[in-house]
């Protein structure tokens, strides 16, 4: 799944995202989701999210869970 839709994401999920300074690059960082930032249901580029050890970043995958 991509991270575009805010109801796909909650707090304790695991996710990629791409952090500010690596828009360019792509280069993705995997985390767990801490609190949801955008308050729109929808963003084309991701939604953005803060992860638990504190990087912010919009969600480019949400991983699957078992």
């Amino acid at each position: 799944m991509n991270g575009q839709n805010r109801k796909d994401i909650t707090p304790g999920i695991s996710v990629e995202i791409v952090l500010k300074q690596d828009q360019r690059t792509g280069k993705r960082t995997a985390g767990i989701v801490k609190d949801i930032l955008t308050k729109s249901p929808f963003h084309p580029h991701g939604i953005k999210v803060r992860l638990e050890d504190g990087q912010v970043g919009r969600v480019q995958l949400i991983k699957a869970t078992n």
